[in-house]
């Protein structure tokens, strides 16, 4: 078989580069090849299924209002039954005397962006929010519109439903191999033995994507990352609680009638985990995450932990931020990769930017020119300092 575009990964973002693809016109052969076609270890349908606009770089506040002004007029883009129970609820991001710097310099780059986001010090967050501890607190940003979090599956579903009258051609395989003539990509190899012949090869593999181009030949430092996700329930129910962020890392935001909590990895040892481990470390809720929920929280002193599940998410270790965009030698091969958890909610911008550059040979919507891989080949780092 031959394709125009051969897609490697097919949820959210390799989906979204699709449905892009057809909606800016483009008329040719369509490959979308995803491994695990339920989604059930997919970084997509495991994660936290967020959106914020509380980053550091303008970059990525602009991919992440592209996804929001989208949840805003799904409807009309998916069709009258399209919901994905978004709920505005804001973030709300903690900093110490050390953070602070940095919280007012993101804020301002927030600010000149449109973002919505208010600055406040201890007393007006302590008066906001009279649940909240504030001690050892010196500010917080609150993202008092524009930001929330949503059902992932329900996303990903309207993507892939979208896809089915816009010819795409699915196929539930792994990808094993990549063949090259000079600098430029030919095919992919498939775990069932076949093999596509491709004009155009999309890496959206997510936390494979390192491995999908080692296949190439060609680095991409991004791996995979092991984090928990905890449900806990608690007597007091905080209807205007954002997803809380403290200043260790650990959040924590509701979700119905219970929480959801995690963040408390440490960086010392945090490396990429066996493909097959997604076993919960329930010690890193019991020792760390609830001690600091009940530090922040008083109320959370009592609570009940339900379950847990772990999702994979795909790291760039440079520096932490999205490889978008053609190698430069190997310039049929593109990246939509390394989002390092924010991805899920930026997929719809990478998706149409990947699109306008093979159908118009450069960026229209969002100039995603720095988010290229030359950074990569030369180590120079495009650090986004805001990662949850």
């Amino acid at each position: 078989m031959r394709y125009d575009i051969v897609i490697i990964g097919g949820a959210i973002v390799g989906s979204s580069v699709a449905y892009y693809l057809r909606e800016e016109g483009f008329t040719g052969s369509i490959a979308l090849i995803e491994r695990d076609p339920q989604f059930s270890h997919a970084a997509t349908t495991l994660s936290l299924a967020s959106i914020r606009q509380q980053f550091s770089i303008p970059e990525n506040i602009r991919l992440s209002q592209f996804t929001l002004n989208l949840f805003r007029r799904l409807k009309e883009t998916f069709g009258a039954d399209a919901d994905i129970g978004f709920r505005e609820g804001g973030y709300l991001i903690l900093a110490g005397e050390a953070g602070l710097p940095i919280l007012k310099a993101n804020h301002a780059t927030q600010v000149a962006e449109g973002a919505d986001i208010l600055l406040e010090d201890a007393g007006q967050l302590a008066r906001r929010f009279p649940w909240l501890s504030v001690e050892d607190v010196s500010a917080g940003a609150f993202g008092r519109s524009g930001e929330g979090w949503f059902d992932a599956h329900a996303l990903l579903t309207l993507f892939r439903k979208a896809l089915r009258d816009k010819r795409i051609d699915f196929i539930t395989a792994s990808a094993t191999g990549i063949s090259r003539d000079g600098n430029r990509v030919t095919g992919v190899s498939l775990d069932n033995g076949g093999t596509l012949e491709a004009g155009i090869v999309v890496n959206a593999a997510g936390p494979n994507a390192g491995k999908v181009a080692a296949f190439a030949g060609l680095e991409l430092p991004v791996e995979p990352r092991k984090r928990n996700v905890f449900v806990f329930e608690a007597r007091e129910k905080y209807a205007d609680m954002p997803l809380l962020v403290d200043p260790s890392g650990i959040y924590v935001r509701p979700e119905g009638s219970v929480y959801l909590t995690g963040g408390a990895e440490p960086e010392e040892g945090d490396v990429a985990p066996d493909p097959k481990d997604f076993d919960v470390n329930w010690p890193l809720f019991e020792e760390v995450i609830w001690p600091t929920l009940a530090t922040r929280i008083p109320a959370f002193e009592a609570i009940k932990p339900t379950r847990a599940w772990v999702g994979h998410y795909d790291y760039n270790t440079l520096d932490q931020n999205g490889v978008i965009g053609p190698h430069p030698e190997v310039e049929n091969f593109l990246f939509a990769n390394g989002f390092s958890g924010h991805g899920l909610q930026q997929a719809p911008a990478v998706g149409k930017s990947i699109a306008e550059l093979i159908m118009h040979g450069g960026y229209r919507t969002i100039d995603c020119k720095a988010f290229g891989y030359g950074r990569v080949a030369e180590g120079r780092a495009f650090r986004e300092l805001n990662v949850i």
